[in-house]
């Protein structure tokens, strides 16, 4: 079973160091990633598996709220800039939508391998989820 509270406290820390990260380009992203995973995965515990799901769930919810920021950003524009705009953001968002989800795959698999190593760290697995393997 899901903790998505666990879930949530990890978007939030990636979300906000991200925002500090912004001062050191690409190495702040990584190391919010990392972090807000980690907190995601040792929040869950469990172990490998269910840290591993719980930093997967949080990195890929930041992925795809950066890429729907951008599309809002960018069907914005070309309403504004009239049919031509809209013609070439339309087509544009074609790419702008393969990014994101490349965005989002590299945000995903990074916090899922630090929600790993926080599930081994934090091991006891909360009583409403011994149900299931996750």
């Amino acid at each position: 079973m899901t903790n998505w509270r666990a879930v949530l406290i990890g978007f939030l820390v990636a979300t906000v160091l991200g925002l500090f990260g912004l001062v050191l380009p690409g190495v702040g992203q990584l190391a919010a990633g990392l972090i807000g995973g980690f907190v995601a995965g040792y929040l869950a515990g469990g172990g490998l598996g269910r840290g591993f799901w719980h930093g997967l769930l949080a990195g890929a919810l930041g992925g795809i709220i950066g890429g729907l920021f951008i599309a809002v950003f960018v069907g914005l524009a070309g309403w504004v800039a009239g049919p031509a705009g809209g013609m070439l953001t339309g087509v544009a968002g074609i790419g702008i939508f393969a990014v994101a989800v490349l965005v989002a795959f590299v945000m995903a698999l990074e916090s899922a391998i630090a929600g790993a190593v926080g599930g081994v760290l934090n091991p006891d697995r909360p009583d409403y989820s011994r149900r299931g393997p996750y």
